[in-house]
């Protein structure tokens, strides 16, 4: 679901593929003009199976602005440390989601 422009539209495959996923989000014809980052990108820094720690970085034009870490926990299926932009924190979900479900857990 994208809310890039605070309403909620199913993107097309393509869209999803070359904007969202692994494209960079600048190019999509519904990302406001006025905007804190092109992109974001996570990363798993550690699992020790029962917490996962998770690097994220947000970038504008193709240049880092700022990163955090975020931590989850996988018996709770809660973040221990969150971020406050809602959207980011979704996508961090879904991430993570999609880590779990490869690692078989």
């Amino acid at each position: 679901m994208c809310m890039a422009n605070g309403e909620q539209v199913t993107p097309a495959d393509h869209e999803l593929r070359e904007f969202c996923n692994l494209g960079y989000a600048r190019q999509c014809a519904r990302i406001p003009m006025k905007r804190s980052s092109d992109a974001v990108r996570f990363s798993i820094a550690k699992d020790n199976g029962n917490r996962i720690l998770l690097h994220f970085s947000l970038e504008r034009d193709h240049a880092p602005l700022t990163h955090g870490q975020l931590e989850y926990d996988c018996l709770s299926r809660a973040w221990l440390t969150s971020h406050s932009d809602i959207c980011i924190l979704r996508q961090a979900e879904c991430y993570v989601a999609g880590y779990m479900e490869r690692r078989g857990k």
